[in-house]
């Protein structure tokens, strides 16, 4: 199992910064990315940016350029710095973890999710 806590969330101005945090704990071998996604009211979640173990990055179109994610393998922990923040960047923002696990039988993808962190940026 692994738990997965974020911290950092709030109210903030439209234009202004913010930066998440998202600390994993438990049984974190074969982490393959870790990364952070939304969920705005009446939406689905859906992606904001992911960082795999190797270092590479992915990004939804609407943050590329504003939102930046990083690792700290040493941590055990991810960010999500979060800069000219818009009204519409609103929501709930959960942190994931994904694991791959390979045994005799087969590999198994587990995913898993922090409780969620409420970001509301106001105009």
């Amino acid at each position: 199992q692994v738990q997965l806590v974020e911290s950092g969330g709030g109210l903030v101005q439209a234009g202004e910064s913010r930066r998440l945090s998202c600390a994993a704990s438990g049984r974190l071998f074969s982490i393959v990315a870790m990364g952070w996604y939304r969920q705005a009211p009446g939406k689905q979640r859906e992606l904001v940016a992911a960082v795999t173990s190797g270092g590479s990055t992915n990004y939804a179109d609407s943050v590329k350029g504003r939102f930046t994610v990083s690792r700290d393998n040493a941590k055990n922990t991810v960010y999500l710095q979060m800069n000219s923040l818009k009204p519409e960047d609103t929501a709930v923002y959960y942190c994931n973890a994904r694991q791959v696990v390979s045994d005799p039988r087969g590999q198994y993808e587990y995913d898993y999710w922090g409780q969620g962190t409420q970001v509301t940026v106001s105009s």
